[in-house]
């Protein structure tokens, strides 16, 4: 079996999976954020992954011997990119590379990122060596271009947003309108209940997107009272036809039609939908894969299937 661990801004997460890729066990627990608050400053959330994680550890530990674990894998930055850094990571690499020490068993590192991209192939049963693939949360707003070679990822930022982004507009709508942080699930439900699109602009230049305007704009309908349902589901609006700008492009300058979305937005019913019509349309060629909306949110199950992949690469090799 293989263990995958991670430690992002709001979510303390542990997996296991064995070497079929089956899911054997998958643990997390999103932090505690008070009330009206728009997120966790990084050392408060540090302070929570480090209590949390052990018990999280423990209980999975109840349900199996950690002696059949045959590697283990940690997210340790946010993005694979040489400047890219967040002291939360540093929770998931000590404890990965601890158990490793322990247990004498390889240790793999991997970006926040990389695991989103493998937990995403893995839940839409995506087997292409090269896609585009969508990253969308509260930290992250990238168009990527991907290689998987089976065991290790290359990949290249086509574009994303200049400002703020996806789930950070949807966040401090959300909050502003009375909602819980994070506050996309919350935003989605009273969404169902809207019955006018609202005018929020969706800025897109080349492979640039900005959700600043659209935030300004979304503020200023709540400051005009107009009605939470309908300013909800014109955020979802936005976001979808943003993206859809994004990929359409995308989709015509790379030639390749096979995109992989995964990231915690993704889990909007609206926004798949949405995209699904649009791109996937005859005129466009558009082949979306989705990460489950159970899988989309930050999880380890990536991490897990990474430490499985470079274990058994290794060993056969």
């Amino acid at each position: 079996m293989f263990l995958g661990i991670d430690t992002s801004c709001y979510t303390t997460s542990i997996a296991v999976v064995n070497e079929q890729e089956e899911l054997i066990l998958e643990k997390r627990q999103l932090l505690n954020v008070s009330e009206g608050s728009k997120g966790l400053p990084q050392s408060e959330a540090l302070f929570h992954h480090l209590k949390r994680l052990p018990d999280l550890l423990d209980e999975a530990g109840q349900s199996f011997c950690y002696s059949r674990i045959k590697a283990v894998c940690s997210s340790t930055v946010p993005r694979p990119d040489k400047a890219s850094y967040m002291p939360v990571f540093v929770v998931s690499e000590r404890f990965g590379k601890t158990i490793s020490l322990l247990f004498k068993i390889p240790y793999f590192t991997v970006s926040h990122q990389e695991n989103h991209l493998r937990s995403g192939l893995w839940s839409a049963n995506l087997r292409k060596k090269c896609f585009l693939a969508i990253h969308l949360s509260g930290g992250t707003t990238e168009l990527l271009k991907v290689y998987w070679d089976g065991g290790r990822f290359s990949i290249k930022v086509l574009g994303g947003t200049l400002d703020i982004n996806a789930g950070q507009f949807i966040d401090r709508v959300g909050v502003k309108l009375g909602l819980p942080f994070p506050a996309g699930p919350y935003l989605e439900d009273m969404a169902k209940y809207g019955q006018e699109l609202l005018h929020i602009p969706s800025w897109v230049k080349d492979y640039t997107v900005s959700f600043s305007g659209p935030e300004t704009a979304a503020i200023r309908y709540i400051n005009q009272n107009k009605k939470p349902h309908d300013i909800a589901r014109s955020v979802e609006n936005t976001v979808a036809k943003t993206i859809e700008k994004l990929l359409r492009k995308a989709i015509k300058d790379e030639n390749i039609n096979e995109v992989l979305l995964v990231g915690g937005v993704i889990a909007n019913n609206y926004v798949r939908e949405k995209l699904k019509s649009r791109l996937e349309h005859q005129a466009v060629g558009g082949r979306l894969y989705f990460a489950t909306p159970q899988h989309s949110g930050d999880n380890a199950i990536g991490n897990a299937l990474i430490a499985r992949d470079r274990y058994l690469n290794q060993h056969h090799t």
